[in-house]
């Protein structure tokens, strides 16, 4: 068993799908025609995708954090700087980690409110600079 999507509704699909594709550089897929709203579908990896739904009443959860509710990605250690300079300035909040870890990684809150972790993509590799 793999992920295959995640879904997440926000007020505004074309501006939700500009920040993950200029900040996180996740390319936009040809996406079905019976959704019935604005939607958008991104690739994230290899079979695992993002899909955006406009829900004019979308409210972010109170429990989008890191000990609740968060999206988790894997990115090179070394484009870490660049990554966050690009989420910045597309208008995501660089968070801190509650706690520490073997490995390196931050968060961020994205303009809908979203929280996603982003863990160096060898974590799960023995450091042996530590």
């Amino acid at each position: 068993m793999a992920l295959a999507h995640i879904t997440l509704a926000t007020r505004d699909v074309r501006r939700s799908s500009a920040f993950f594709e200029e900040a996180m550089g996740w390319l936009p897929v040809a996406r079905p025609g019976n959704i019935g709203r604005p939607a958008a579908w991104l690739t994230i990896a290899p079979g695992v995708e993002l899909h955006l739904v406009e829900d004019p009443e979308f409210e972010p959860s109170p429990f989008e954090q890191e000990f609740g509710r968060h999206i988790a990605v894997t990115f090179p250690r070394a484009e870490f700087p660049g990554l966050k300079t690009r989420l910045q300035a597309r208008g995501a909040t660089l968070i801190d980690p509650l706690r520490d870890t073997p490995f390196q990684r931050f968060f961020f809150r994205d303009p809908n409110g979203y929280v996603f972790e982003v863990v160096e993509d060898d974590h799960h590799e023995p450091r042996t600079d530590a």
